[in-house]
């Protein structure tokens, strides 16, 4: 039989949970009914999202209470205690799965009255393995199954890989003046919210693993740090300071480049870096949108005044810096002078990028490690 105490212990538990299963419930039909709504162009059920996400706000509330009313009445220890702490993670990461379908749902009202003349089985694809990996995830909390976890978390990369070939295939459709510009955003937005469902359901993976074995997956090793260079058309500056960046071989580094309105490359950018032995010539231009786990990156360059308007809002751990460097694509003039031009943008980047690199490194080396 068990004591009294241990009757309320179980009692907390067993309620936590059914409103963790409530909660992903509706976050799941929601993000079903996205996908019902954007193949189907139907305004009346995208509004129907929005309208119901109010029900997670509430739910997400209620559980909040719940866990603290648990911490206080019970004051657990040991796996009780990593089953509250995961518990009010997890329910952070179901209240933002919830805004991303309502986030989708208003994109499909923008497509709906634009109607792209595009067929949706990409994303339909990408739902069908984002969708499911937050039902697994859900599953591995409520039945505390740390191999399930485990094996849902691997799905991330190829949702991952699915949205990076949206966007491309997006980007190459609007070159070819097949989908209006308008169209663009909306749905590159839609295919990074599906996603990001994925990545947040890797999130609750990660939480579940903590709770059933002490494992803290999100800590392991020696993370990464992330770089991004912005500019306006990803088709100069930008591409060059990616190139210089990763010609220094760091692999503590991951850098990356983006443009806010996205351009072919520029040709005497490539035959400038040619000469300076790197070649881009593979390369192509990119939307902030394109970039995978954009979240997730910890330094963002502005090679334009412009390009900080992608700076996330604060509160934030991003660090944004303001490169403001002249575009040498621009400049007009004798073939000595453009070349200088383009000398003087590629030494001031250069410059910048190895003062940059060995600052973050020498405060890592410092134990200063909030950049990873």
């Amino acid at each position: 039989m068990l004591s009294h105490f241990e009757q309320s212990l179980q009692s907390d538990i067993k309620l936590i949970r059914k409103k963790i299963l409530e909660m992903a419930g509706l976050a799941e039909t929601a993000l079903k009914s996205c996908l019902k709504a954007l193949v189907e162009s139907n305004r009346q059920l995208a509004y129907s999202i929005i309208l119901r996400d109010q029900y997670i706000d509430e739910l997400e509330k209620e559980i909040d209470r719940l866990c603290l009313e648990f911490l206080v009445r019970q004051q657990p220890a040991g796996a009780h205690l990593r089953f509250a702490y995961a518990t009010i993670k997890i329910n952070l990461e179901l209240e933002r799965i919830g805004d991303y379908a309502e986030s989708i749902a208003r994109q499909i009202l923008k497509l709906s009255s634009l109607k792209p003349p595009l067929t949706y089985e990409k994303y339909v694809a990408i739902a069908n393995l984002s969708i499911p990996m937050l039902q697994q995830a859900v599953q591995a909390f409520v039945d505390q199954q740390p191999d399930l976890a485990r094996s849902t978390m691997a799905i991330e990369e190829e949702v991952d890989l699915l949205r990076n070939g949206i966007n491309a295939a997006i980007m190459q459709q609007h070159q070819l003046g097949k989908i209006p510009v308008e169209a663009v955003t909306p749905l590159l937005t839609v295919a990074r919210r599906f996603e990001r469902v994925s990545d947040q359901a890797k999130n609750i993976c990660e939480e579940v693993l903590y709770m059933c074995t002490g494992e803290y997956a999100k800590h392991k090793g020696t993370e990464v740090l992330r770089v991004l260079f912005v500019d306006i058309r990803n088709a100069c500056r930008s591409q060059m300071a990616e190139a210089i960046a990763n010609s220094l071989g760091r692999s503590e580094f991951v850098f990356s480049s983006a443009g806010i309105d996205p351009h072919p490359l520029d040709p005497e950018t490539v035959k400038f870096l040619a000469e300076k032995g790197l070649d881009i010539s593979q390369h192509h231009s990119k939307s902030v949108n394109q970039i995978p786990n954009f979240d997730h990156y910890q330094v963002i360059v502005a090679l334009a005044h412009e390009a900080q308007k992608v700076f996330p809002p604060p509160p934030t751990k991003t660090v944004g810096l303001d490169w403001n460097v002249k575009d040498p694509s621009f400049i007009e003039g004798t073939p000595e002078q453009v070349r200088a031009a383009y000398e003087e943008t590629f030494q001031y980047i250069n410059t910048h990028i190895r003062d940059l690199v060995e600052a973050i490194l020498g405060e890592q080396h410092n134990g200063k490690k909030d950049y990873v």
